[in-house]
């Protein structure tokens, strides 16, 4: 009898297998890094088939860790970084380009060209509950089309297909040229600014008006089903894949957020809020994302709110890898603490424009308050505090749309481990955080998709069951301070403005 469940978290920087039992506990991971490709200002690329290798290497590894064979895994469910876009070759399985990162920004012309033509970056958000941004893979989709010799014609003729990470992962897993699935969920087709989210289907309409044939897209599926199964190729052969939700609902389901009103942020290379709206899908007023949370099978989709912030994680790996100023992430919260604030310094790290709730892409990254009292120590707080205040300007965002205002706040991904910042994060939010036994939620939210698909686990209160807290924090800040230091922050931000002109 199968035993466990299997999760594949494509992310952003890396990509890891793991292996859970009934009671969502961890019983064995792998993870492996892939390259980062800036060919120039602004552009991020990764390269699909390394991603495909490395997801075939860790699967491998994560079974033998854990001792077990393909016959131990009940089903496996896939989580991946949403809009990263990839365009490859349907007969020989070849991308036709790199994977272009949501983080990119090379199709800032694109989006200004989409908005001329009425409404500006409102223009599908009634449709699509997104704003016309650099962020989604429809515009990305656009540009290689447009930019790669033969692709727009290939693409027309039926010869090419598109897909998210998720897409590319099983398209690859149930046979790629040889019968491959050519499928996704709703999560992430609603990250495109091609679906509509009353339909759960393609529109015709918007992919015209962005020159992206039908023919290119995949079918769009539940987040909860079996689309496949594992080819002999692979070390989970004949293990059905039955699970499929972008990385951010994903640790939302692992969350437990499976109620109207509950909230959860991911700490990774970005964060990103999203708050359960059940099945009210609720257009934003202030700068959010309204996008669907996940559908089981033939049940009614679950909508959420989301605050997506761009650089958060990555900037402590930029202070790593860019500046040398630490060794390791774990470094950062060792510098902060030798100091007992900012120091009057604020870090804003608008790399690659403002996401929520500014959608700005002339934006760009300033340290401002700068004093020769600031040191080392301070600009680690900084850039700590940094993920802290654009969490708390989604928050707020997130309260105004919803009319409720948030009690307390679900924490996961990799940043959480970092006590100074999650205490900060109360202080300045002025609610309690908490964080789960299970920190990594991506992986065990595929998984519990995949697991509910197959019967594994028998029912949504399962998941609730299982849930189990770690710790919590509870703010100890002034609201005078907290106050102040937001509307330096605040100040901060629109020192970023209007840096890119063209």
């Amino acid at each position: 009898m199968s035993r466990y469940v299997a999760a594949i978290d494509q992310g952003t920087t890396s990509t890891r297998a793991m292996i859970f039992d009934h009671a969502g506990t961890v019983i064995a991971v792998d993870q492996r890094e892939h390259s980062q490709i800036f060919p120039r200002a602004g552009w991020v690329e990764h390269d699909p088939a390394e991603v495909w290798e490395n997801t075939r290497a860790v699967v491998a590894g994560a079974l033998a860790k854990g001792d077990l064979t393909a016959a131990d895994i009940a089903a496996v469910g896939i989580t991946n970084q949403r809009e990263t876009t990839v365009v490859w070759d349907r007969a020989t399985g070849e991308p036709v380009y790199n994977a272009i990162v949501w983080q990119d920004t090379r199709t800032d012309r694109i989006a200004e060209e989409l908005g001329q033509l009425g409404g500006g970056q409102e223009r599908y958000r009634e449709k699509t509950g997104l704003p016309l941004a650099t962020y989604f893979s429809g515009p990305k989709i656009k540009w290689i089309l447009d930019n790669v010799e033969g692709a727009r014609e290939r693409a027309e003729a039926g010869e090419l297909a598109f897909g998210n990470m998720d897409t590319w992962i099983l398209w690859n897993m149930t046979g790629g040229t040889d019968g491959g699935v050519h499928a996704t969920d709703p999560t992430n087709a609603s990250r495109t600014l091609l679906m509509d989210l009353e339909t759960l289907q393609w529109d015709s309409e918007i992919a015209a008006e962005m020159g992206v044939p039908l023919s290119l897209l995949p079918e769009i599926r539940s987040s909860s089903e079996v689309y496949g199964t594992v080819r002999a190729r692979g070390a989970l052969a004949g293990v059905p894949i039955a699970g499929i939700l972008g990385d951010q609902q994903a640790a939302t389901f692992g969350q437990a957020c499976l109620t109207p009103g509950e909230a959860k942020n991911t700490y990774g290379t970005g964060n990103f809020v999203l708050l359960n709206t059940g099945n009210d899908k609720v257009l934003s007023n202030n700068g959010l994302l309204t996008t669907v949370c996940y559908q089981l099978g033939d049940a009614k989709p679950v909508y959420a709110l989301e605050g997506a912030i761009a650089v958060t994680g990555s900037l402590v790996q930029w202070l790593r890898d860019n500046l040398g100023m630490i060794g390791s992430a774990a470094e950062i919260e060792e510098h902060a603490r030798t100091v007992e604030d900012n120091g009057g310094a604020y870090f804003v790290p608008a790399f690659s424009g403002l996401f929520a709730p500014y959608w700005r892409s002339d934006a760009r990254g300033a340290i401002v308050g700068l004093t020769r009292f600031v040191s080392k120590g301070h600009l680690a707080r900084a850039v700590l505090e940094a993920t802290a205040f654009q969490t708390r300007e989604v928050i707020d965002a997130m309260n105004a749309d919803s009319g409720v205002a948030l009690t307390s706040l679900k924490v996961d991904g990799g940043m959480v481990v970092n006590e100074l910042l999650m205490q900060f994060q109360a202080d300045i939010l002025g609610v309690e955080v908490i964080r789960p036994v299970v920190a990594e939620t991506t992986a065990l939210g595929a998984a519990y998709a995949a697991g509910l698909a197959v019967g594994f686990w028998e029912s949504e209160d399962a998941i609730r069951t299982n849930w189990a807290e770690d710790k919590r924090w509870q703010p100890a800040l002034d609201e005078t301070r907290r106050e102040a230091e937001y509307r330096n922050w605040k100040k901060a931000v629109t020192k970023t403005f209007d840096w890119v002109e063209d």
